[in-house]
């Protein structure tokens, strides 16, 4: 896998889908006011325009947005670890289960390695879907989560490649861009709701209810398709970035051909919380969609096409079983209160996020 080049494949295509984002709203907001201009015309074509008529309707287009992403990021700032809970996660308990030690292990062995902050490592018990999310808008109450299927199922290297992934996600911000962007398709949902709350009064205001309610259902559909297109790319970088820090291509390749296995076998991907709408896209994996429309919005690539980017061929499920990983001491932590100083990986990417 050439994971320089695909990462910087993903940069440069994040930062295309974005400004095309941006772009998206300034056409929405011309687009509601030539829709009420439209309907303006059709019911008081002998009368001039009112005063002030293009910026009543630009601003409060604006306002409606802009409130919008205000308001649902302001609801997501509470945290990782209250997202977390809220979906049925808690603490890793490294103490009384020697996979969860192994699992707080390498969450700070690669945060060691990749030279960033440490988030708190939390499991989703009873879940018998192999996956994984991190989220978390300050590094102070990021987190990483697991099922406990994934515990279960996965070798040490394959759990070090889900956590790489998952840690990419923190470091790169992902976690922040993909609220931030949440919080701007609702905004855009906004515009559609008021012109629908409008088109219920009846009357002459059913008109400009229609106008304003056709231009937002675009605008919050070509935001949604954008929005899970921007999340697309950012889980190819985050893919390409486990590669290079595990070096290891079986390690999150492993855990993407066995939850192909899982999928193919019993259809579990989203359970115990995981289909929630608060998570769904921060998954390691989401859920499989069937109708044709749903692929554009689908916040992950195919598990196929992600699998054959890795090994540079389509590859086999590989069969479920339940692993027997030798036990494990808390030893990262000496190893951490050395102070070895900068970390290998901090030496030859230039993406490398230091610490303070």
């Amino acid at each position: 896998m050439r994971f320089w080049e695909q990462q910087d494949e993903a940069r440069r295509e994040t930062r295309k889908l974005l400004l095309a984002f941006a772009v998206a709203v300034l056409i929405l907001v011309f687009a509601v006011h030539l829709s009420l201009a439209a309907a303006w015309l059709v019911l008081f074509s002998k009368f001039d325009f009112p005063k002030g008529f293009f910026l009543v309707n630009f601003g409060g287009s604006l306002l409606l947005v802009l409130g919008g992403w205000w308001i649902e990021t302001g609801n997501l700032r509470k945290g990782g670890q209250h997202l977390a809970r809220r979906i049925g996660a808690r603490e890793a308990r490294a103490s009384l289960s020697h996979a969860e030690q192994r699992l707080v292990n390498v969450v700070q062995e690669l945060s060691i390695a990749a030279n960033g902050f440490r988030p708190h490592v939390m499991v989703l018990p009873r879940t018998n879907a192999i996956n994984a999310f991190a989220a978390g808008w300050e590094p102070e109450d990021s987190v990483v989560a697991v099922t406990q299927a994934a515990l279960d199922y996965l070798t040490r290297e394959e759990l070090q490649g889900m956590v790489a992934h998952e840690l990419s996600h923190l470091y790169e911000g992902d976690t922040r861009l993909k609220m931030q962007l949440a919080g701007m398709v609702f905004g855009l949902e906004l515009v559609y709701n008021f012109g629908d709350a409008l088109r219920e009064r009846g009357g002459l205001i059913w008109w400009f209810g229609n106008a304003i309610r056709l231009a937002g259902s675009a605008g919050w559909l070509t935001g949604r398709i954008l929005k899970a297109s921007v999340s697309r790319q950012r889980e190819h970088l985050a893919d390409a970035r486990a590669i290079q820090w595990t070096r290891s291509r079986d390690g999150l390749g492993g855990v993407l051909r066995k939850v192909l296995a899982q999928q193919r076998t019993s259809g579990v991907v989203a359970e115990q919380g995981l289909g929630h709408s608060s998570v769904e896209h921060m998954l390691l994996v989401e859920r499989s969609h069937e109708r044709r429309l749903e692929h554009w919005l689908d916040s992950h690539p195919p598990l196929a096409e992600r699998i054959r980017r890795i090994y540079g061929r389509p590859m086999t499920p590989l069969p479920l079983e339940r692993v027997a990983q030798p036990n494990e001491s808390a030893h990262v932590e000496a190893t951490a209160a050395q102070g070895a100083g900068p970390s290998i990986a901090s030496l030859v990417d230039p993406y490398v996020r230091y610490g303070d």
